[in-house]
């Protein structure tokens, strides 16, 4: 990234600050949920981009390591989405409506919604994630580092903590979801929500994935090593979890729609109700219908434009997805489109470019030692 580049960038962060912090006193409530809305998805990408490599690690998959480090450099932004979620936890805690009078719980749900314990919970969750993060990336960087004859050492070493991490990030990531999102409406619950949310992590992850490997193979020497081969893979990826986010999002509304219990029906009431209909609808055309559509055949995955076009459609229905989690959950009214929903995401956005691009400067932009990099460059799909 030239320095004029990061400048502007800096800039639009700088007035995203500035539009956030209006947009808090105008309205705390609104103000506060867009910063969470923000911070969560950041954490996921970063977190996403983590599970992308422990898949590739612990799968014992060639064809992923020539772009390996873009997910990782996606990981540096883990750091900054969890200090914005432990920033809405400790400056706005209101904005779960649990934390204040009026809110009793008895057995074990009082023991999980208390406040102290749920900040514990979410140290612990974010304390993990950074090390797993440290550890298998920084062994991947090792290896570059090391000398050739430790370079399968390391290769088993990431592959030994990506397992590790794998079991890990499913319980944590499960019970983040929950007490981050869900709790926001606490008298709501849904066993499938932590499924439903991984899906739209990854979903997400390999969009911005995507995009970044574009952008990457024609402005960087990453190009010489990533083929249409690795992008077609990206593409059957991004293609297989939409699908997989379309069937939980399926499975979770048609057990309740069926059900019909009005402590879990509620939800979906406010959700259909009041003006958000057509954004219901519209969270599934644009995280299922348009990239199932458009990446039906083999020549569309393979094409770069329909590919960055689908993933920047995925991405608009992830803020979507998360924004129909949480606005009707502590916001009155019909939806309406504001500063305060803007303003943390284009800083989100921004703040994501400037990281990853300090963070993918750090290393070659290939792991030149790893053994399965001649492997990954010769991959057919």
């Amino acid at each position: 990234m030239t320095p004029r580049a990061v400048r502007m960038y800096v800039a639009l962060f700088a007035v995203s600050v500035l539009g956030t912090a209006l947009a808090l006193v105008q309205d705390p409530q609104r103000g506060w949920a867009g910063i969470l809305l923000a911070s969560y998805a950041l954490a996921a990408v970063g977190l996403g981009g983590l599970l992308f490599v422990a898949i590739q690690y612990a799968s014992g998959a060639d064809w992923g390591v020539a772009f390996r480090r873009v997910p990782e450099a996606m990981t540096a932004a883990l750091p900054f989405g969890a200090a914005g979620v432990a920033l809405v936890m400790a400056l706005h805690p209101s904005l779960y409506a649990w934390t204040g009078e009026g809110q009793h719980f008895t057995g074990f749900k009082a023991l999980w919604l208390s406040t102290p314990f749920f900040f514990w919970r979410a140290a612990v969750y974010v304390a993990l994630w950074l090390l797993f993060t440290r550890v298998i990336v920084g062994a991947s960087r090792a290896q570059d580092r090391g000398a050739p004859a430790a370079a399968e050492q390391w290769t088993r070493t990431g592959t030994r903590w990506s397992v590790l991490f794998i079991v890990v990030f499913a319980l944590t990531f499960w019970l983040a979801s929950f007490d981050w999102i869900m709790s926001l409406d606490a008298h709501w619950y849904s066993t499938i929500f932590g499924i439903y949310n991984f899906a739209g992590l990854f979903s997400a992850a390999l969009a911005v994935i995507i995009l970044l490997l574009l952008w990457l193979r024609g402005s960087s020497e990453l190009g010489a090593f990533v083929t249409d081969e690795h992008v077609h893979d990206l593409g059957k990826l991004l293609f297989a979890f939409c699908t997989f986010w379309m069937y939980i999002w399926f499975s979770q509304y048609m057990l309740m729609w069926y059900a019909n219990i009005p402590e879990e029906a509620g939800y979906f009431v406010r959700r259909r109700t009041d003006g958000w209909l057509p954004l219901f609808y519209l969270n599934v055309v644009l995280n299922w219908v348009v990239p199932f559509l458009a990446l039906l055949s083999r020549p569309a995955k393979r094409n770069a434009r329909v590919l960055a076009s689908v993933a920047v459609v995925v991405l608009a229905g992830r803020w979507l997805d998360l924004y129909m989690m949480i606005q009707p959950s502590v916001t009155a009214g019909p939806p309406v489109l504001r500063a305060g929903d803007v303003a943390p995401v284009v800083g989100a956005v921004t703040l994501f470019v400037l990281v990853f691009a300090r963070a993918f400067r750090q290393a070659p932009p290939v792991p030149l030692r790893d053994p399965r990099l001649a492997a990954s460059i010769t991959y057919h799909s």
